[in-house]
């Protein structure tokens, strides 16, 4: 059987390894939640603004607001309970990250497995890029996707569904601005050259364009191109980096020998 050290673990031990990894980072989500269901009111006010202004209509003490209605006796409850976790789960980012990393690094060797912290503070800022990212294109796309109701028709949006939307958006923004952080670390880690990054760029393309597709919980061609465009620009610059990155590599291996 190869031991941890030899640079490879058997099967149940990987099994044993991800465990561990996935209750920590489960931990993690579930602890920052309670921030989610601390601050729900304000989080709420702030992902329903593009349909309707909460905190104006309880001050002009209107009954509804606007297209916005719960359905539902649970209803209320599962809302806080979809936000909180979707919260938890963006604030805990940096721990479930570090957590991903450390899965991985039992195979590394020790030099390479430093480079946990570096990538954790590299991810968390892209992390939340993406998901601010999300955060702006919000109206834009809830803008055009209302735009195709017709006008002689009224368009009820159940409050659960459009948080549900909105979370979802911008957790795929964040989750996709991770692209180039996981290549370079790859890069670093001596797994992944610059040359193989960017020699399959037109597949590349096309597989972050799928993406933004396949999982964009909008269909419009703005939101899905305020997506890829992006994450196109940042794919070629980590190839970039990554290619820098052998080149000095190769010089300091030149140089010892």
């Amino acid at each position: 059987m190869l031991s941890r050290e030899s640079g490879r673990m058997p099967l149940l031990e990987h099994f044993r390894e991800l465990r561990k990894r996935v209750v920590r980072s489960a931990i993690a989500i579930l602890l920052l939640s309670g921030a989610g269901w601390f601050f729900y009111p304000k989080i709420v006010n702030a992902l329903a603004k593009p349909i309707c202004n909460l905190d104006r209509a309880h001050i002009s003490g209107l009954g509804h607001c606007g297209a916005l209605y719960v359905n539902g006796v649970l209803g209320p409850l599962n809302l806080q309970v979809t936000v909180s976790f979707y919260v938890g789960l963006i604030l805990s980012s940096p721990i479930w990250l570090y957590q991903l990393w450390a899965f991985v690094s039992p195979g590394l060797h020790s030099r390479e497995k430093r480079y946990a912290f570096s990538f954790v503070a590299v991810a968390t800022p892209f992390f939340a890029g993406g998901a601010y990212l999300g955060y702006l294109v919000l109206p834009l796309a809830v803008k055009a996707l209302l735009g195709f109701t017709p006008s002689s028709i009224n368009n009820l949006v159940r409050f659960d569904d459009y948080l549900n939307f909105v979370l979802r958006l911008i957790l795929v923004f964040a989750l996709a601005f991770e692209l180039p952080v996981f290549l370079l670390a790859l890069n670093m880690a001596n797994i992944l050259s610059g040359r193989a990054i960017l020699k399959p760029w037109r597949v590349a393309i096309f597989g972050i364009t799928f993406f933004t597709a396949a999982f964009s919980p909008t269909g419009d061609p703005l939101t899905m191109s305020i997506l890829a465009l992006p994450l196109i620009f940042l794919y070629f610059g980590a190839g970039g980096i990554a290619l820098i990155n052998d080149r000095r590599r190769s010089k300091k291996q030149r140089s010892h020998e």
